[in-house]
């Protein structure tokens, strides 16, 4: 009757032993070469001019400096200051938001076919009732 208790039991008592055994210590191999190298399917199988010699805007010596650098949802810098970061200029100095040719902002800018058809009040009473009134 109560065999899960029991078997429960024995088995915190018992000692556990891993299944997975490592051999030896744990070390980084010395013989890792991790200098740059391109792509093994890069179809030149070189390197870009200049990469890793700081000499252009696209390449950095070390990753900090990427990092320093980097824009991903906004910039990563961390010396960004109102002077000439975010925030320097008003939003209304940046110009006019129009928006291209053939480009909206909301669903209700779109010509009449492609926009969302009103519902009905006999489909608003099937979504609240989970289909229930359709039936009784």
């Amino acid at each position: 009757m109560f065999s899960t208790r029991v078997l429960r039991q024995a088995a915190a008592h018992a000692e556990r032993t891993p299944l997975i055994r490592f051999i030896g210590k744990r070390s980084i191999p010395e013989h890792v070469d991790h200098s740059p190298h391109p792509h093994p399917a890069s179809p030149s199988g070189a390197l870009p001019a200049g990469f890793g010699s700081g000499s252009n805007s696209n390449s950095h010596v070390s990753f900090s400096s990427y990092r320093d650098h980097a824009q991903q949802h906004g910039p990563l810098r961390k010396t960004i200051g109102a002077v000439d970061g975010i925030g320097a200029q008003s939003a209304s100095r940046l110009g006019p938001i129009e928006p291209p040719k053939g480009v909206y902002f909301d669903r209700n800018e779109l010509p009449e076919r492609f926009r969302r058809v009103p519902l009905t009040a006999a489909e608003i009473e099937a979504i609240e009732t989970g289909g229930a009134a359709l039936f009784g």
